[in-house]
């Protein structure tokens, strides 16, 4: 009884941290699924969003201007992962990893050679001393917050996958001669999706660094775990649904799915330590699962 009570006393900041973590796995979404790009560089923009959105909120910059410079800068981080492997002809795998290793350095660049930035509690941010969240009840301010940016960046994509040119990002990911065929350049549109993945990506991590108001360094390390575990858990749940709004609500339900289960883990006397290990049987559970069903359905056939 007190594990349940305990459980349920932890939801609404397990929902809170799942669709913060949502918006990431939107982006890892773009390069995993529909790219079907390996991008290793998301755990370094991740912090650069993080870093950037807390430097500027030490300097009394708008927290809003501070998350779309956050998203920028991870753009331009994606945009150096696909430039390196476009047109400097480098695996994907490896061009991840290199600006992954770079984005170390320049993170701690900005952050002054700390590895921990703290915001004071005075300070404005989005999830706190602002005009927004004094009209909200305190009790769950932050989590509607957090619902309503998740809900805004869903949106866009949806609306994003219907145009033209998210029609042309959807098929370089499964047939790139259909964007030949169109006279388009695949590898250009294979750069914007890793710009747009990178820039969603950072946008999360500065959330979240406004949520928590803190930046650390190591804070990236396993991104790139979570939200696959967050696309995979979601698309799995709602049996792989094609791009659009189905696709996105797949997406932020397996980051609070995954969530859920972490502060279950946590509940059950796990400690922070084994995280990555309950990660691994959640892995290994959901592509088990699927795995089983798809042979089913062989059999049946």
């Amino acid at each position: 009884m007190q594990i349940l009570e305990s459980f349920l006393f932890s939801v609404p900041a397990s929902l809170e941290q799942g669709l913060i973590y949502g918006v990431m796995a939107l982006g890892i979404y773009i390069t995993y699924t529909v790219l079907d790009f390996p991008d290793l560089s998301v755990d370094g923009s991740f912090p650069l969003g993080g870093v950037v959105s807390t430097s500027m909120l030490l300097n009394g910059i708008n927290p809003v201007i501070s998350l779309l410079a956050s998203a920028l800068a991870g753009a331009v981080a994606g945009l150096v992962t696909g430039f390196i492997h476009v047109k400097l002809k480098v695996r994907d795998l490896f061009s991840g990893v290199i600006v992954m290793t770079a984005l170390y350095s320049v993170n701690l660049r900005i952050a002054g050679g700390k590895s921990l930035i703290t915001v004071p509690r005075n300070a404005s941010t989005l999830f706190r001393n602002n005009p927004l969240v004094d009209t909200l009840p305190s009790s769950i301010s932050t989590l509607i917050i957090s619902l309503i940016i998740a809900l805004i960046i869903k949106l866009i994509m949806d609306l994003f996958f219907k145009t033209r040119f998210g029609l042309l990002l959807r098929a370089s990911g499964d047939n790139e001669q259909v964007v030949t065929s169109l006279a388009r350049d695949k590898g250009n549109i294979k750069i914007a999706g890793l710009v747009i993945a990178n820039a969603l990506v950072a946008l999360s991590g500065g959330i979240l660094c406004q949520q928590q108001r803190m930046f650390e360094i190591s804070m990236g390390t396993g991104t790139l775990v979570l939200g696959l575990a967050s696309v995979i858990i979601g698309l799995t749940v709602f049996k792989k649904p094609s791009c659009g709004s189905t696709a996105t609500i797949a997406v932020l339900t397996g980051a609070i799915i995954y969530k859920l289960c972490y502060t279950l883990a946590i509940v059950l006397g796990l400690k922070p330590t084994d995280m990555k290990l309950v990660t691994a049987v959640l892995f290994l559970a959901i592509l088990s699962l699927e795995s089983f069903k798809k042979k089913g359905g062989k059999q049946h056939a």
